[in-house]
């Protein structure tokens, strides 16, 4: 009898916790784009890739090109989309796997991200500046080696996120039960508002309700923990070393880097601008986000004209 009254109990949490999964996702159908312009779609190797686009196609192109985590998404430019678009065509997308593009459950890997990155430059922009955050600069650099870019503007770029792959852990945030619920913790505004106080944001009041809402409807869509299961098991870490690739590239590089960072402090951007001979700009008050707490002033620095104090040769 206390066998089973147990696996009853445990059924009943089972239960109980797979109406909480679909109750969440339910209440995040309603899911909107953030940034202003018109919304596209990129047809990429069974991907529709959605972007947005804005200003005048006269003007250079700027591709922006979002960080990884696991609420990822264009939506880390709003700060930013407008202004540029005054000066520049701007496209901004969803990468394969987060925001509004296609979410299937694949085994998503650097390789597969790098790959788009390279593709989406080639078949939508020409010669564009190539703004990317975090992981996804070492993408961009990889990409550059084929396809021809003005420039390369990186924000506190990083070729190493979560350390060694672990396939165990991968494989228990693609489960279909302990994985969605794991993942909803990780998407809870709580959790995510932990984590952007603790690496993101210098000063937390900068994080809108709008933004924090925008990323959890984004993290609670049908295949959302596919893309972040590969991203925290270490298998979104490129196996080249980004020194080397940017020290190869015959491209202007310009590197952003909040002062106070502490996943990717300033002593590693110190020597990576060191070895690929790039131009460093560096944010006080600032942690991994310059571009969303100092707008203005990232703005700045894509148009070129950031205060010279600002900047370390």
């Amino acid at each position: 009898m206390k066998l089973r009254k147990a696996l009853g109990v445990a059924a009943g949490a089972v239960g109980t916790t797979a109406v909480v999964n679909r109750v969440l996702e339910s209440r995040a159908d309603e899911f909107e784009p953030l940034l202003s312009g018109d919304q596209r779609t990129y047809r990429w190797r069974g991907f529709d890739v959605a972007y947005a686009e804005a200003g005048d196609p006269e003007d250079p192109d700027l591709v922006l090109l979002h960080g990884i985590n696991a609420a990822a998404s264009s939506h880390e430019f709003d700060a930013i989309f407008e202004q540029l678009a005054e000066d520049y065509h701007v496209l901004a997308p969803d990468l394969p796997g987060f925001g509004h593009s296609d979410r299937p459950p694949l085994l998503y890997s650097a390789s597969l991200l790098t790959t788009f990155v390279r593709d989406f430059l080639a078949d939508e922009s020409e010669d564009a500046t190539v703004v990317a955050s975090s992981l996804t600069a070492s993408y961009a650099a990889i990409a550059a080696r084929e396809v021809e870019v003005a420039e390369l503007v990186l924000v506190c770029p990083t070729d190493s996120s979560m350390g060694d792959q672990n396939v165990w852990l991968r494989s228990v945030l693609r489960a279909p039960f302990v994985g969605q619920t794991l993942f909803n913790l990780i998407v809870s505004k709580p959790s995510m508002r932990h984590f952007h106080a603790d690496h993101g944001y210098y000063d937390i009041d900068n994080l809108t309700d709008e933004i924090l809402d925008y990323e959890w409807r984004t993290g609670h869509q049908q295949g959302a923990r596919f893309a972040p299961a590969s991203f925290v098991s270490g298998f979104l870490d490129p196996q080249e070393d980004l020194g080397e690739v940017l020290a190869a590239l015959d491209v202007p590089i310009t590197m952003v880097w909040g002062e106070d960072a502490d996943v990717s402090p300033l002593s590693e951007g110190r020597e990576l601008a060191d070895r690929a001979d790039a131009t460093l700009v560096v944010f006080s008050d600032s942690l991994l986000l310059p571009h969303v707490e100092h707008p203005d002033e990232f703005v700045d620095v894509v148009r070129g004209e950031a205060a010279t104090a600002e900047i370390e040769e």
